[in-house]
């Protein structure tokens, strides 16, 4: 191991948003007094958004400067060379209180030749749901351009898009070209390719307090979306105590959940760095050299280079994610 490589935790970047509540400050005791706070990027190397370390011996370093000075020791051997120094992912908590708009996101290549950027697959799992909270994913009858256009046009897309009622512990995977939005009331964790581009085709009319609606973008959008998907979205997934448990598995990510009630001793053969995200409890991660707690709310980055860790805990739950 890399001595000055260690188990990483980044100070939180806070984005108000038109329809961001307060449930980031009061469960997670995010730093914010705003009660339109939507976002927490718990991982990012977004341009103008990169994540700062806030333990150890690299406290105060910018995650894109540690990637770029330990590369593969931080990435994995084959995931340096398949980013270099383009971290791949971005990892958020969300608080809608609000719906947020309808919007879809392009893939890799209408990404790469539009924005000069990854695409952007992504994953939620729900930490928290209202009372007949939802999501919106997907459509609720089979769908082509030419109908979708009709709705759009006549403004009653919200009658063929697909609600579920969610409660904690639901997850879904929103392939790149797949319609959809969170709806109020639902707190979530997400996982996504490191991509900030989204199109959004409709805002339920809504205008910000300088009585201006947001922007859409139905002319472009229209060419990311993939109308033969399958309804394959929900995730089922085992929860067996003190194991992982595979959630998804793609070319951007692999997610596992982990229950735990007990410690658990880790060797990474994955070649490939770990991002824990805290979704319940408390963990502390301990290595050779030092040790790092995590609570609900929080995340940490395991570099590839630290082979070897124990997870103690009385009780948790845990987004294990590599790729």
């Amino acid at each position: 191991m890399n001595s000055h490589l260690h188990p990483l935790k980044f100070q939180p970047i806070l984005k108000d948003k038109i329809w961001g509540g307060e449930k980031l400050s009061r469960q997670f005791n995010k730093a914010s007094k705003s009660e339109q706070l939507g976002e927490s990027w718990e991982v990012s190397t977004v341009p103008g958004d990169i994540s700062i370390v806030s333990n150890g011996y690299l406290k105060g370093k910018s995650l894109q400067s540690i990637l770029e000075s330990y590369k593969s020791d931080l990435l994995g051997y084959k995931n340096y060379e398949r980013f270099g120094n383009d971290f791949p992912l971005l990892i958020k908590f969300i608080d809608a209180k609000q719906d947020l708009s309808i919007q879809l996101h392009p893939d890799d290549a209408l990404a790469k030749e539009r924005h000069n950027s990854f695409g952007k697959t992504e994953m939620w799992y729900v930490m928290q749901a209202d009372t007949d909270a939802n999501l919106i994913v997907g459509f609720n009858q089979i769908m082509d351009c030419e109908t979708y256009l009709k709705h759009l046009k006549e403004k009653t897309l919200t009658k063929i898009l697909n609600f579920d009622k969610v409660k904690e512990g639901d997850t879904y995977f929103i392939e790149a070209g797949r319609v959809h939005a969170i709806g109020a009331g639902v707190l979530l964790a997400e996982i996504q390719q490191t991509s900030d581009v989204t199109y959004r085709v409709y805002d339920w009319d809504r205008i910000d307090d300088q009585g201006n609606a947001r922007e859409l973008h139905n002319d472009i959008a229209i060419d990311a979306f993939k109308f033969d998907m399958k309804d394959d979205f929900r995730v089922s997934y085992d929860k067996i105590k003190n194991v992982a448990n595979n959630m998804v598995t793609c070319p951007f990510f692999i997610t596992n959940f982990l229950e735990l009630d007990a410690t658990i001793q880790n060797e990474n053969d994955k070649d490939s760095f770990m991002i824990y995200m805290c979704v319940d409890g408390e963990v502390t991660v301990k290595t050779a050299v030092t040790s790092v707690k995590i609570s609900k709310g929080e995340t940490m980055l395991i570099p590839a280079a630290v082979k070897e860790y124990i997870i103690e805990t009385d009780y948790a739950k845990l987004l294990e994610v590599y790729i």
